[in-house]
C-alpha cells in the first residue's frame, strides 16, 4: 500500500507541475503548427494530382508521397547538416559573403522537418476522397454562375473535411509521439521527457506523462469525430457516379509544376542528394550486400504483415463506428487511436512486459512484432477506411438487405468493393510506417532479425551517419514500387 501511494504521489508530481504544463503547451503548439503546414501542402497537391491536367500527375503524386518513408531522425540530421549556421548551405554561399546562417534548432527546425515528413498523411487519404467525389454538385454550382475558386471553397472543400480532419489528427498524433527529430533539433517535447524517464528507470513518471498524451489524443479525436459527423458525404439522389473531368490549368500550368517541383525537391531530392553524397564518401567500398538484402527482406515481411492485419482490423472498427454509432463503438474507435498517440517506445515496452510476464512463448517472435506494429499504426488505416465508408450510401445496403441478402453478403458484394480504395490507402500508410519502425523492432523482434530501420539507427547513434546512407537509400528504393501501386489503386478503385 505504501509503495502504491508513493508511486501515485510521483505520478501526480510529474503531471501537476508548471514544467509539465510547459511541455504540454510546447508539444501542442508544435502539433498544431505542423498540422496546419501539412494541410497547406497536401490540399493543393491532392487537387493538382487528381483533378487537374497537370503533366505527369501520377508521377508527381508518387514522388510527393515518398517522403513518408524517410525516418524523421534522418531527415532532421540532413537538414541540420545543410541548414545549420555553418552547414553545407553556408559553405556554398560563402563566396557571396554569407558567413553564417540563422540557427535551425528549436521550434522552427522541428516544425519544418516534421511538416515535410508528415504532409503525406493528409495527402494519401485526401487524394482517395477527391477521386470518389461526384462532380454533379460542382457542375450545378458552376451553372449557377459561381467561379472555380468559389466552387472549390463552398462545394468541394466541405466534402473533404473528414479526410482533411482525419489526416490532420494523424499528423498531430505523429508529432506528439515523435522523438528522433525533436531530439536532434533540440526541441524540448513530451516524448523527450518520457524517453529520459525510461532511461532513468523512472517508469512511474514516464507512465504518467504517457497518460497525458492519451488525454490529448482523446481531445483530438473528439474534434475529428465532430467534424466527420457534421456532414453527409454520400449521394442522396439516384443515378450513377462518374469521374470528374480534369480541370484545365492553362496559364497556371507552369506555376503548378513549379510548386510540385519545389515540394519534391525539398522533401525528397535534397535528402536523397545528401544521402548519395554521404554514401559516395567512404561507405560504398565496405558494402555488405547480403546483409542489406536480408534486412530489406525482413523489413518487407514485417511491414506487409502489419499492413494486412491493420487493414483487416480497421474495416471492423470503421464498420462498427460508422454503421452502428454509439457509446461502445465510439469507445472502441478511440481506444484504437491510443496506440498511435503513445510513443512507439512506450507501446513496445508495454508489450515487453506483457510478453515476459504473461505470454513468454510469444516474446521476441515475429507474431509479437507484427502485433505491436498493428496496434501502433491501426489509426492510419481506420481514418481512410472510415472516410470511404462514409461515402457509401446506406440506401444501397438497405436495398440489398430488403432483397433478402444477409449482412455478410451485403458487405461482400456492396460495401467491400466501394471501400476498397480506403482500405488500400490505409494499408499503404501502415506499410510505409511499419517499414521504418524502430523502437518496436529493436525491443520485440526475434534475435538476429535486423531491418533497414534498425541498421540505419545503429549507424546514426554511433555518429556514423554516412554509414546509414546506403540502407536509407535502399529503404526508399524498396518502398517506391509498392507505394506507387497502392497509390494508384487507392485513387482508381470505385
Amino acid at each position: 500500500m505504501v509503495v502504491v501511494a508513493a508511486e501515485s504521489a510521483t505520478a501526480a508530481e510529474a503531471v501537476l507541475t508548471s514544467r509539465s504544463l510547459g511541455l504540454v503547451l510546447r508539444s501542442a503548439g508544435l502539433a498544431a503548427a505542423v498540422t496546419a503546414g501539412a494541410i497547406a501542402l497536401a490540399v493543393p497537391l491532392a487537387w493538382l494530382t487528381v483533378r487537374s491536367d497537370l503533366p505527369g500527375r501520377r508521377t508527381w503524386a508518387t514522388l510527393a508521397t515518398l517522403p513518408l518513408v524517410m525516418p524523421s531522425y534522418i531527415v532532421a540530421y540532413v537538414f541540420v547538416t545543410v541548414l545549420r549556421p555553418r552547414g553545407l548551405l553556408a559553405e556554398a554561399l560563402a563566396p557571396f559573403g554569407v558567413q553564417e546562417l540563422p540557427p535551425i534548432y528549436g521550434f522552427l527546425g522541428a516544425w519544418l522537418v516534421l511538416t515535410l515528413c508528415t504532409y503525406p498523411l493528409v495527402l494519401i487519404p485526401l487524394r482517395a476522397a477527391l477521386r470518389r467525389l461526384d462532380p454533379a454538385l460542382e457542375e450545378a454550382a458552376r451553372v449557377m454562375g459561381r467561379k472555380p475558386l468559389e466552387v472549390f471553397r463552398t462545394v468541394v472543400l466541405p466534402q473533404l473535411a473528414p479526410a482533411i480532419g482525419g489526416g490532420g489528427v494523424l499528423v498531430a498524433l505523429y508529432v506528439l509521439s515523435d522523438f528522433g527529430a525533436v531530439a536532434i533539433l533540440r526541441f524540448d517535447s513530451f516524448t523527450r521527457e518520457i524517453y529520459i524517464a525510461f532511461q532513468s528507470a523512472q517508469r512511474t513518471e514516464a507512465a504518467a506523462l504517457g497518460m497525458v498524451l492519451v488525454v490529448v489524443m482523446l481531445a483530438l479525436f473528439a474534434l475529428y469525430a465532430r467534424v466527420r459527423g457534421a456532414r453527409a458525404l454520400h449521394r442522396s439522389s439516384p443515378g450513377s457516379q462518374r469521374p470528374a473531368a480534369p480541370a484545365r490549368l492553362g496559364g497556371w500550368r507552369w506555376p503548378a509544376l513549379g510548386f510540385c517541383s519545389g515540394v519534391v525537391a525539398i522533401t525528397l531530392v535534397l535528402p536523397i542528394a545528401v544521402l548519395v553524397y554521404w554514401a559516395s564518401k567512404d561507405v560504398a567500398s565496405g558494402l555488405d550486400a547480403a546483409a542489406i538484402a536480408a534486412n530489406a527482406g525482413n523489413s518487407l515481411l514485417a511491414a506487409a504483415a502489419a499492413a494486412g492485419a491493420a487493414a483487416a482490423a480497421a474495416v471492423v472498427v470503421a464498420v462498427l463506428a460508422v454503421r452502428f454509432p454509439g457509446y461502445a463503438t465510439r469507445a472502441i474507435e478511440r481506444v484504437g487511436y491510443a496506440g498511435y498517440a503513445l510513443p512507439g517506445i512506450v507501446v513496445a515496452l508495454a508489450l515487453v512486459f506483457f510478453g515476459t510476464r504473461v505470454a513468454l512463448p510469444l516474446y521476441q517472435t515475429l507474431a509479437m512484432l507484427v502485433f505491436a506494429l498493428t496496434i501502433h499504426y491501426l489509426p492510419l488505416a481506420v481514418g481512410p477506411v472510415g472516410t470511404a465508408l462514409l461515402q457509401v450510401p446506406p440506401r444501397l445496403e438497405e436495398a440489398a438487405r430488403g432483397l433478402g441478402r444477409s449482412p455478410l453478403q451485403v458487405f461482400r458484394t456492396i460495401t467491400r468493393p466501394l471501400v476498397t480504395s480506403g482500405v488500400l490507402a490505409g494499408a499503404a500508410l501502415v506499410f510505409l510506417h511499419a517499414l521504418k519502425e524502430l523502437p518496436a523492432t529493436l525491443l520485440l523482434a526475434p534475435i538476429g532479425f535486423e531491418t533497414l530501420a534498425t541498421d540505419i539507427f545503429r549507424q546514426t547513434t554511433t555518429g556514423f551517419f554516412e554509414a546509414g546512407a546506403i540502407p536509407a537509400l535502399i529503404l526508399l528504393l524498396i518502398a517506391a514500387p509498392p507505394l506507387y501501386l497502392l497509390n494508384e489503386k487507392s485513387v482508381s478503385a470505385p
